[in-house]
C-alpha cells in the first residue's frame, strides 16, 4: 500500500530524538520487584531483583536472600513492584501501527452513520489533503449485513479520491473519485486472488475491492516519504513501548521499511526489538540479498525470512475454504498463491535459509500449505521453523502436521474474541472443530507464538493475554469461554507471548526470558498477571518499559518529554 501522509503531519521527522532512557550504558541493580521470568520448561519462576551488565545483558537473577552487589551506578528500587518479560508481538505490522494512528482510524465506529460522520469530520479538519485515507471499517460490527458502498462515500466526500482499508486490511473502499481517477468501471475484470465487488444485477463496481483487486486503486496512490515513514515508526515505537511491547516480528516488510528502520537504528533511536518478515520474495532478495541478515544494533533488527500469503480473511470472504462458506453459497474464497506457485516461492526462500512464513486462514489455505511443508521438509532440513501465520481454521485431520514438523503457529487470540459471532455465521457450527486451535496445535507439540496483528486488532498484549486463557472477550462473553476446550493456560499464555514470540523469530537466547545472559528487556506493570482476574489484567497499566537495560518508557514522564 503506497499513499502519501505528509500533508497529514505537523512534527518534522527532523525532530526524531532518542527515547528517555536511564541509565545509559551503567551498571544497573533493580531491586526490590515482584518478578516473573520463563523457565527453560514453559513454567514461570520469581525473582526479586535484577543485575543488569554497562551492556544491557542480565549478569544475575536474584531472588530474596542473595547477596546484593554494591557500587552499581544506578539503582532502581522497585518498591514492591511487578515485574515481567517485556512482551514478543509475534505479528504485527509495524508501519501499518504508525500510519494507522496518523491517519483516519474507523475502528471504533459502531455504524455506518458514525463512520460517515467521522469520515466527514476529517475532510474537514483536512482541506488540503489530495486524498482522504484511513482504515478500520467492519461491516460486520456495524451490522449492516452487507459491504459498504460509493455512493455512501461520494455523499461524504464527493470531490476528493477517498481509499479506506477494511480493519482486516483484505479489502479496501473507495469512492467514485478514487475508482475514476484508477481508470475502473463496468468493463474492470477482477484480477486473480481478488474480487471487485458489484452493484446487484449490474457490472458497474459498487467501491469495494477484495484481496489483490485493492491494488487496482492502491497504484494510484503516492508513496510516502523517507521522512514520513520515519515519523511513523517513531509513533509505532511510542504506541508498542507504552503498551509494554519490547520485540515484534514485523509481517510483510518492504524495502522502504528496512531502510527507515536501518536509519533510527544509526541514529540511535530504535528501542523496539524488530525481527522483520519481508513482504514477498523481491523485497526479501532486495533487503537480504544472500541470505536472513546478522542481528544489528545489539540485537534490535534482523531480517529473518519472508512472509507469503496464501489467502484472504474471514471477514471479507476471502479465506479459502475446503467447502463453501455457509453465508454465501457457491464463495470457497480466494487463493492468493497457487500450489505450485506457492512451493516454487518457499524453495526460493528455502535454498538461502530464509524463514518462511505463510499467510493461511481458512482450512484449504491451511492444508495447503501444511501439505507444502510435508513435501519441501525432506529438502529443506534443518532448523527451519517453518511459521504458519494466523492458522485461523484448519481441519481437525490435520492438527498433528503441526507437531509433526515443529511447525510454529503464529496466532492472535483476540482474533477469537472478535471473530466468533462471525466464524460461526461464516462456517456454521458444525465446521468450528478446528476454529483458532490453541490448545489442540499445543498439545499436537507444535510452538505457540502469540501477537495482536496491529493495526487489524488493538496492539494491547493484555487484552490478548486475558483472551489466551479464557476464550472470552472484554464484556466476558460467552460465558464460560467459546469453544473452551482450546483455551490454554495462564503459563502457556506468558510463555507464547514472551519466549514463544522470541523463539519463533530466532531471537532465543538473545531476549524473551529475562534470564541471566539474555538482554535486560522488561516491564513494570501494577498487577500480577498469574493472580488477577481476567477483567483485573485486562486493566493492566504499564509503568515502565526497559529494553536492554534502558528505560525507554515511563508512565510518569509528560507524554512532551519523552
Amino acid at each position: 500500500m503506497k499513499i502519501r501522509y505528509a500533508a497529514l503531519f505537523s512534527v518534522a521527522a527532523a525532530c526524531l530524538t532518542p527515547a528517555l532512557s536511564a541509565p545509559a550504558l551503567a551498571d544497573t541493580l533493580v531491586d526490590n520487584v515482584q518478578g516473573t521470568t520463563m523457565l527453560e520448561n514453559g513454567k514461570v519462576g520469581s525473582f526479586t531483583g535484577l543485575w543488569i551488565d554497562d551492556d544491557g545483558t542480565i549478569k544475575e537473577v536474584l531472588k530474596r536472600g542473595d547477596r546484593r552487589p554494591s557500587g552499581v551506578d544506578f539503582l532502581l528500587d522497585g518498591k514492591g513492584q511487578f515485574v515481567m518479560p517485556g512482551i514478543i508481538d509475534a505479528h504485527a505490522h509495524v508501519m501499518g501501527i504508525g500510519f494507522g494512528a496518523l491517519t483516519l482510524d474507523l475502528s471504533q465506529t459502531g455504524s455506518l452513520a458514525e463512520a460517515q460522520a467521522a469520515i466527514a469530520a476529517y475532510a474537514a479538519q483536512n482541506p488540503n489533503n489530495r486524498w482522504i485515507i484511513g482504515r478500520g471499517w467492519n461491516q460486520e460490527k456495524w451490522g449492516l449485513g452487507r459491504f459498504p458502498t460509493a455512493a455512501e462515500l461520494d455523499a461524504i466526500v464527493p470531490d476528493r479520491p477517498v481509499w479506506l482499508e477494511r480493519v482486516d486490511g483484505h479489502a479496501g473502499w473507495a469512492n467514485s473519485a478514487a475508482m475514476k481517477l484508477a481508470g475502473v468501471n463496468a468493463s474492470s475484470v477482477s484480477p486473480a486472488g481478488g474480487r471487485i465487488e458489484k452493484l446487484a444485477n449490474s457490472k458497474m463496481p459498487a467501491g469495494v475491492f477484495v484481496d489483490s483487486a485493492q491494488s487496482l486503486i492502491a497504484a494510484k496512490l503516492p508513496a510516502p516519504r523517507p521522512e514520513d515513514r520515519d515519523l511513523a515508526l517513531q509513533k509505532a515505537q511510542e504506541i508498542l513501548l507504552r503498551s509494554g511491547i519490547t520485540g515484534v516480528a514485523d509481517m510483510g516488510t518492504s524495502i522502504e521499511d528496512w531502510q527507515s528502520y536501518r536509519r533510527a537504528g544509526d541514529g540511535g533511536w530504535l528501542n523496539v526489538r524488530i525481527m522483520a518478515y519481508a513482504g514477498g520474495v523481491e523485497a526479501m532478495e532486495l533487503i537480504g540479498g544472500p541470505g536472513p541478515s546478522p542481528w544489528l544494533y545489539q540485537d534490535r533488527l534482523r531480517l529473518n525470512g519472508v512472509k507469503l500469503y496464501l489467502d484472504g480473511a474471514l471477514g471479507s470472504r476471502g479465506a479459502w475454504l475446503k467447502e463453501p462458506y455457509a453465508d454465501d453459497a457457491g464463495n470457497r474464497g480466494l487463493a492468493l498463491t497457487m500450489p505450485e506457485k506457492l512451493r516454487n516461492l518457499m524453495s526460493r526462500a528455502a535454498l538461502d535459509r530464509f524463514q518462511i512464513a505463510v499467510h493461511a486462514i481458512g482450512d484449504g489455505a491451511n492444508s495447503e500449505v501444511l501439505s507444502a511443508i510435508e513435501e519441501l521438509s525432506g529438502t529443506y532440513t534443518g532448523d527451519r521453523r517453518w511459521r504458519i501465520e494466523h492458522a485461523q481454521i484448519v481441519d481437525p485431520a490435520e492438527l498433528a502436521l503441526f507437531g509433526k514438523h515443529g511447525i510454529i503457529a503464529s496466532m492472535q487470540p483476540v482474533h477469537q474474541t472478535s471473530d466468533r459471532t462471525m466464524a460461526e455465521a461464516r462456517l456454521g457450527r458444525g465446521r468450528l472443530a478446528g476454529a483458532y486451535a490453541w490448545n489442540s496445535i499445543a498439545r499436537a507439540g507444535a510452538p505457540l507464538a502469540f501477537g495482536s496483528d496491529a493495526p487489524v486488532e488493538s496492539v494491547d498484549p493484555f487484552a490478548g493475554l486475558a483472551a489466551s486463557f479464557t476464550r472470552m472477550d472484554g464484556a466476558g462473553q460467552p460465558f464460560g469461554g467459546w469453544q473452551p476446550q482450546e483455551r490454554v493456560n495462564r503459563e502457556q499464555a506468558l510463555n507464547a507471548f514472551t519466549y514463544g514470540g522470541a523463539f519463533a523469530g530466532f531471537g532465543e537466547g538473545r531476549f524473551g526470558r529475562l534470564v541471566k545472559g539474555e538482554r535486560a528487556d522488561f516491564i513494570l506493570v501494577d498487577r500480577d498477571f498469574m493472580m488477577a482476574s481476567p477483567e483485573a489484567i485486562r486493566e493492566t497499566k504499564v509503568l515502565q518499559t526497559w529494553v536492554g537495560g534502558r528505560r525507554v518508557y515511563d508512565r510518569t514522564t509528560p507524554e512532551t518529554e519523552r
